[in-house]
């Protein structure tokens, strides 16, 4: 597999605000970069890199309630 493999994760905070967030990793299948975003953050002191528009972000665990992987195809 070549190429840079991206997601569209819907970060739910703790207090209940939520940002939508892309992930990216090289070489790897989309299911392989969701399970490595659920990892990131299934730790206290995780942290994930995404980025939102053209800012690099960095969520950290803590205050993350939810993630939520954007839908592939139409939803109906």
């Amino acid at each position: 597999m070549v190429g840079s493999t991206t997601a569209v994760l819907r970060v739910k905070f703790i207090g209940g605000a939520h940002v939508d967030v892309i992930v990216d990793e090289p070489d790897v299948s989309e299911d392989e970069l969701v399970e490595h975003a659920i990892a990131a953050l299934s730790h206290d002191d995780g942290v994930l890199r995404a980025r939102h528009g053209d800012r690099l972000v960095v969520v950290f665990a803590r205050g993350v309630a939810a993630l939520e992987v954007a839908p592939r195809g139409a939803v109906l």
